[in-house]
């Protein structure tokens, strides 16, 4: 791989620095305390979008003084059943009731992605991916909950783990569902210079 300015992620997820270290990127974790409340009026796009450029921006501003400043990526990941932004689940009761809307039917996996460089302009998009899911009974819907495995997850669901059984077919990008469009965050990358060349 080419040279690569210094780079940052925005984010906490484990799932997104796993996602860039399969790609072979160098990066430090510098999660961002923004805001993530939704809205009036806003849309399942808007929403992502300004949510991983705030995130971005936020942490640009704080790094600004060191020596070699780095570029900073930011994201944001919703469900979306009915135009109905479903987050991160309050308790396992609301997870429950997450799952419940999702089963059966096709939703929608929206994330922004936001790539701040000094001195430049913060670039971001929102990429769609369609998740269908099988049918499910309540009591088989409680035992996934029950898990545990999608308590920190947009939709209550991690797609990577148990949750494979939940899907019977996707159509867009597959690591958009898990929290990172690897091949569209690459290009992104590649376009603002931050990674020179790949592999």
């Amino acid at each position: 791989m080419a040279l690569q300015r210094p780079l940052v992620l925005a984010s906490a997820s484990p799932r997104r620095s796993y996602i860039l270290e399969q790609l072979g990127l160098r990066f430090r974790v510098e999660p961002s305390g923004f805001d993530e409340q939704l809205l009036a009026g806003e849309t399942p796009e808007a929403h992502v979008e300004r949510l991983a450029c705030g995130k971005a921006g936020e942490v640009v501003k704080r790094l600004l003084g060191e020596p070699d400043a780095p570029s900073v990526l930011g994201a944001d990941t919703v469900v979306v059943i009915d135009d109905r932004i479903l987050g991160k689940p309050r308790d396992d009761d609301h997870a429950l009731e997450m799952i419940l809307a999702l089963s059966g039917r096709t939703h929608r996996v929206l994330t922004g992605v936001a790539l701040c460089v000094p001195g430049e302009v913060c670039r971001s998009a929102v990429f769609t991916t369609e998740v269908a899911f099988r049918a499910l009974s309540r009591e088989s819907a409680r035992a996934y909950v029950a898990s545990g495995e999608g308590r920190d997850a947009a939709g209550s669901y991690a797609i990577q783990g148990l949750g494979t059984g939940l899907v019977l077919g996707i159509s867009g990008s597959y690591t958009n569902v898990v929290g990172l469009p690897a091949a569209e965050t690459l290009e992104l990358l590649l376009q603002a210079g931050v990674v020179g060349a790949w592999p």
